[in-house]
């Protein structure tokens, strides 16, 4: 009766769906429209409510209840809800308010009730909406949906911009912030889960889940920088439709990568997956094949000169979306051509994206140097600052970046790539600095223009917490008996007890450890396995950290003698994870800045536009058609 009940809700959310996005395509939009968006939402919240209801009386797992209702994103087929829900929630917002005889936000708007049509479809057909979710599938969790749902009103505006010739790039700007902000805690939050409570050693490794999250974020973060910009406008439109189609196509090849080997999909899932799947990669091929014949058609009769820095930045988040984007699909690919799963694992993905990064650092430490005119003109074209130079506005950030690098080498001998890295954060920290400083005794920088500086520092911060946590990292792992002992990084930790704690649903065992330094002991850790019989699956580690200012204590058990006396001990001493961390957070802030900065803030209009709103002059129709 349920599935029933929740099947019938997601038919009635298509239906809904559809009567919004044809009451958008009238000439002046009734509240019909609205009115049916809302529906929509109603119907998703109760598919998604019948989900949870279900899940907490399914009882099949026995675990307890908050893995239980988190498991709604772990699923394909339950993770499709909460994609819906936060799709129909984003279409509720961005629809509140209709403009009369404003055919851009029509066709936008009719544009994203369709993208909220097409998921209620596959989520109907895909399977009955209340399903048992896997304990390790490869739904993203919460903030991530909620992100990439965002990105939907941009897509929206992308596909206005290529049915009106026009623009508004101040909407685009704002929902792309609204969506950098979540993806961006979503994917930090995702870190730090996975390495506090996976019990592996490590915070991302690569996994589809991981690098489906990461195409959107680097598309949304070239859309930001793109948009303000007059000469950049012939990008935001592919960089808009990419960066949201990129989000559901990543979710099920997500779902391809990470089931059991000769078995990609369940089998009432596999025929509309593949079709939806083969659909989106379509269109992904379509936008991106087209994105030259887009910036042709765009181009005004007097184009404005591109920053440099800008368009290679762009370029360069543009190209490692793309390198990101081919290796999630060699796994499907070659598998198709040779009948193999194949795997572009972390040796790939650091090899070909780490020049790149390092090529990004080097460009925020130059563009952090650089402004905006001061005459307001929308997207006007960045010059060095003309009161100290070029040479002059980057000789101390260079020195403060060459000094750094100078030091950690006469240290001892690190690694090349850490090396570089600091190197780079420190010229990105120096130049930033030394631009917020400058405004100090100056013209005052709005919050705009101050958050997207301190989105920089955290990203330099972030790198040297990246950099340090792999090359300076120390670990030892060891079978140990009662009394024995791991020594790694400094310290040196003593297997004290074996403890096995069991009960109707999960078995924990327990491995008392302290951890001394210098002779002294500083803490006493508890890290476990816990086994869930009725799941089947294996045991879930969570391992015991010790952090302190500059390093973490990771301490994780893998495997407990049978005899109750030995167990096998990892520890390690990763530096900076508390700089990690804290990096998210001030990245977060710098885009919660930006967003509310950029809220309710007038562009003065570009000479001779009388304040119309900005647009791309549409190509005259050719006389055969």
């Amino acid at each position: 009766m349920t599935a029933a009940l929740g099947t019938a809700a997601l038919w009635c959310g298509l239906l809904a769906s559809l009567v919004s996005a044809l009451a958008w395509q009238r000439a002046r939009p009734a509240a019909l429209a609205v009115r049916a968006g809302r529906a929509a939402l109603g119907c998703a919240v109760l598919a998604v409510a019948l989900q949870v209801t279900g899940l907490i009386g399914h009882g099949v797992y026995g675990v307890p209840l908050s893995y239980t209702v988190t498991s709604l994103w772990s699923a394909l087929e339950a993770s499709l809800l909460l994609w819906l829900l936060a799709l129909t929630g984003v279409a509720t917002v961005a629809g509140r308010r209709r403009r009369p005889g404003d055919r851009l936000q029509s066709v936008a708007m009719a544009a994203v009730m369709l993208v909220c049509a097409v998921f209620f479809a596959v989520s109907a057909l895909t399977g009955p909406p209340v399903v048992p979710a896997a304990a390790d599938g490869p739904g993203p969790g919460a903030l991530l949906h909620l992100g990439s749902a965002a990105l939907a009103v941009p897509f929206g505006h992308g596909v206005a911009w290529l049915v009106t010739g026009r623009t508004e790039t101040g909407t685009i700007r704002r929902w792309t912030l609204a969506a950098w902000v979540p993806l961006t805690a979503g994917i930090v939050l995702g870190a730090w889960w996975s390495y506090r409570a996976l019990g592996w050693g490590g915070s991302w490794e690569w996994d589809p889940v991981e690098n489906g999250a990461l195409m959107p974020w680097l598309l949304a973060t070239a859309l930001l920088h793109a948009a303000p910009s007059r000469a950049m406008r012939p990008w935001v439109a592919p960089l808009a439709l990419a960066a949201f189609l990129l989000v559901p196509f990543g979710m099920f090849l997500a779902a391809h990568d990470t089931a059991p080997p000769g078995s990609a999909l369940p089998v009432t899932v596999l025929p509309v997956t593949a079709l939806a799947g083969a659909a989106l990669l379509a269109a992904l091929t379509v936008t991106l094949a087209g994105a030259r014949g887009l910036l042709a058609r765009c181009e005004p009769r007097h184009p404005a000169r591109p920053d440099p820095l800008l368009l290679l930045g762009c370029a360069l988040l543009t190209v490692l979306a793309g390198t990101v984007l081919l290796g999630l699909l060699l796994p499907p690919a070659a598998e198709l051509l040779r009948g193999e799963r194949a795997e572009a694992g972390p040796p790939y993905y650091e090899g070909t994206l780490v020049p790149g990064l390092l090529a990004l650092l080097a460009l925020m430490g130059a563009a952090a140097r650089v402004r905006h005119p001061r005459d307001g003109t929308a997207g006007g074209t960045r010059h060095w600052d003309r009161a100290t130079g070029a040479r002059r506005g980057l000789a101390w950030p260079l020195a403060v970046g060459a000094g750094t690098v100078a030091a950690l080498a006469l240290t001892g001998p690190p690694p090349v790539m850490a090396l570089a890295v600091f190197g780079l954060a420190a010229f990105v920290l120096a130049a930033v600095a030394g631009r917020l400083l400058a405004r100090t005794g100056g013209e005052p920088m709005g919050l705009r223009r101050a958050g997207g500086l301190v989105a920089h520092a955290g990203i330099a911060l972030a790198a040297v917490a990246v950099a340090a946590s792999s090359g300076y990292a120390e670990e030892a792992t060891a079978r140990v008996w009662t009394g024995g002992s791991v020594p790694a990084g400094g310290y040196t930790v003593r297997l004290e007890a074996v403890e096995r704690d069991a009960d109707a649903t999960a078995t924990t065992i327990t491995a008392v450890v302290s951890a001394a330094r210098e002779g002294t002991v500083v803490d006493v850790l508890r890290p476990s396995l816990t086994s869930y019989p009725a799941s089947g699956g294996p045991p879930v580690a969570r391992p015991a950290v010790r952090s302190v200012l500059l390093h973490d204590l990771y301490v994780s058990v893998t495997d407990v003698g049978e005899d109750g006396r030995s167990a096998v001990l990892r520890v390690a001493v990763n530096p900076f994870m508390s700089l990690l961390w804290a990096s998210g957070a001030i990245i977060a802030l710098g885009g919660l800045l930006a967003l509310i900065g950029g809220r309710g803030r007038p562009r003065t209009p570009p000479p001779g536009s009388h304040g119309r709103r900005a647009s791309v002059p549409r190509p005259r129709r050719a006389a055969a058609m």
